[in-house]
């Protein structure tokens, strides 16, 4: 060993080196000062300790003893799963045997990602084989991020739910709550096991705990839930109490009842997919975020949804590195039509706004009117609640009240803040939508845009007629700014039914039609020019009105500027809006 001191120590200083390392380390010592070539002093190691372990020979080089192989022998058993005729058949069904999902999910750059499992042991001594009970818990590093995990294997009994099980699961939720860490559901559940409910069922710590625990942590930590099989009667509500639900294209489905019963009690017959199918969920109830085309997608997609997402309540979403938009925004005003009625694709804007790669929309086939949406602008996450004037004029139907409700409700409790993008007629009116509780739902929205804590900035694109204006974060609803683009006209209706309501007699008392028409036609003009956003502006009701080429900047500014807003709701319980 050769050791190199500072200049200027004394050769009694250097033996003095050399004979306390030498002793310490059991090996010969050279003592080299300064720069010299030539060691200042030596000194031999210890007389037969040179080399040697501490370690007495004895416990030298042992390996695991029997009882220890035993160990690893029922560990590799467990893992293997339940029956190998059970383990054939996901073959059949495109699907990943669960320890394989799972390296799917935690081994992709890190052979470490998975960090342990609860309860391996669960049901070790039940006459039948049912290794873990059928269902995998632990904690694991999915993208960078700790999340608790729990995952069915639909080799053991159809990953049914028994109460071993269940005291995993419940146990992974009680520890969330505690460690304030991402839930992830990778769900292929039958439901509970009928021959055992007596174990599970109706206990004050049984399977109905489940949902009350996915009501303490809703909005305290997300809650991600993935479908790989169908999810039936008690298995189906942990993906629709999570806060974001993926399904896998023809593989996953979730319903309250299997198709069996459904014949049974109605006489219908349906197909599982017709019944709960992820197409179904997806443009039908709403019940399904997203649709994965394979097991593999489903992973990209919830990598990319967690980037929008804290850990906990207590946090900020993460940033990023900010991105220029994939169009310029000069483009925005040339997008937009100037005659109210007129269609456009909204998402042509919204792309000359947001960081290129950012945008992620969420229930893209349910109530297409509205656009719920995660992005960046200049790397801070936002939210976005935009019209669609390319669906149904942007009207507001009771779909996509809902489903905007929910999304913003939603983002403020993460702490992302939200951008609304105003297009509409209002919400929509006539007797089908009356029955499909249009005021309820409307409620919902308005009372989600009104609660929000979250900075927000609403723009005025368009037309923002009717409640569609207070729905949508205008003045009144404590955003941080209300902007609007030159072509914006904020109104109680549109030209055409306001000069109906207030002009129709006098203009059918005009006899010649095109006196009538130019009337009409200057009533129009006029009127237009009265709700007309300068004029807003012009009375403050607006903060300004910008270029629309100038929209993302004007956008970056205000978001940055505002982030640490602080905004508290009036001391209360809690609403009575659900």
């Amino acid at each position: 060993m050769k050791v190199r001191i500072s200049e200027g120590a004394s050769a009694e200083e250097a033996s003095a080196i050399a004979a306390a390392l030498a002793e310490h380390v059991g090996d010969d010592v050279e003592v080299y000062v300064g720069q010299s070539d030539e060691p200042a002093a030596t000194h031999d190691a210890p007389e037969g300790d040179a080399g040697e372990s501490d370690v007495p020979a004895e416990y030298e080089d042992l390996g695991p003893t029997e009882r220890e192989e035993l160990l690893l022998e029922q560990i590799e058993e467990i893992l293997e799963g339940g029956p190998a005729k059970y383990k054939d058949t996901l073959h059949e069904e495109d699907k990943l045997f669960v320890r394989d999902r799972l390296d799917l999910w935690f081994d992709q750059d890190d052979d470490d990602a998975f960090l342990f499992e609860d309860g391996r042991f669960a049901e070790f001594d039940a006459d039948d084989k049912l290794p873990a009970d059928g269902l995998i818990t632990g904690g694991a590093t999915f993208d960078g991020r700790d999340v608790h995990f729990m995952a069915n294997d639909y080799t053991v009994k159809r990953g049914s739910m028994a109460a071993k099980g269940v005291e995993k699961f419940l146990r992974m939720q009680q520890r969330a709550l505690k460690t304030g860490r991402p839930v992830l559901y990778l769900m292929d559940s039958s439901g509970g096991r009928i021959d055992q409910q007596t174990g599970f069922f109706a206990n004050r710590e049984g399977i109905g705990k489940y949902y009350y625990n996915h009501s303490m942590l809703s909005g305290r930590v997300p809650q991600v839930c993935v479908l790989y099989g169908p999810c039936i009667a008690g298995a189906a509500y942990t993906p629709v109490f999570a806060d974001f639900t993926v399904m896998v294209e023809g593989m996953s489905a979730m319903a309250i009842a299997s198709p069996r019963m459904v014949q049974m009690v109605t006489g219908e017959d349906i197909s599982m997919q017709e019944l709960g199918g992820a197409r179904m969920h997806a443009e039908e109830s709403g019940s399904a975020d997203l649709v994965a085309e394979s097991e593999e997608h489903a992973r990209e997609l919830v990598s990319q949804l967690v980037t929008y997402l804290p850990d906990n309540s207590d946090q900020d979403p993460p940033r990023a590195e900010s991105r220029a938009p994939a169009h310029p925004p000069d483009g925005i005003d040339s997008i937009i039509p100037q005659e109210p009625n007129k269609g456009y694709d909204m998402e042509r804007v919204i792309e000359r706004v947001v960081d290129e790669g950012s945008y992620f929309e969420l229930k893209p086939d349910y109530g297409k009117e509205i656009i719920t949406a995660y992005a960046r602008i200049d790397g801070r996450p936002v939210g976005i609640v935009a019209n669609q004037p390319a669906q149904r004029a942007g009207a507001i139907f009771p779909d996509a009240a809902e489903k905007a409700a929910e999304f913003i409700w939603k983002s403020d409790a993460f702490n992302i803040p939200l951008l609304y993008l105003a297009d509409t007629p209002g919400f929509m009116a006539g007797s089908q939508v009356e029955k499909d509780a249009i005021l309820e739902k409307g409620k919902k929205m308005i009372y989600a845009t009104s609660s929000a804590t979250v900075p927000k900035q609403c723009v005025v694109v368009r037309k923002a007629y009717g409640a569609g204006i207070y729905a949508m974060s205008g003045p009144a609803y404590d955003p941080e700014s209300t902007i609007a683009l030159p072509s914006g006209e904020i109104a109680i209706m549109g030209p055409e039914a306001a000069i109906n309501a207030v002009y129709a007699r006098k203009l059918n008392e005009i006899d010649d039609p095109e006196e009538r028409a130019q009337r009409e036609a200057e009533l129009r003009e006029e009127y237009r020019e009265d709700i007309d956003v300068r004029r807003m502006a012009s009375e403050v009701v607006i903060d300004d009105v910008v270029p629309p080429s100038s929209l993302r900047t004007e956008l970056e500014n205000r978001f940055r500027f505002y982030e640490t807003v602080d905004k508290e709701l009036p001391d209360k319980k809690h609403g009575t809006v659900l």
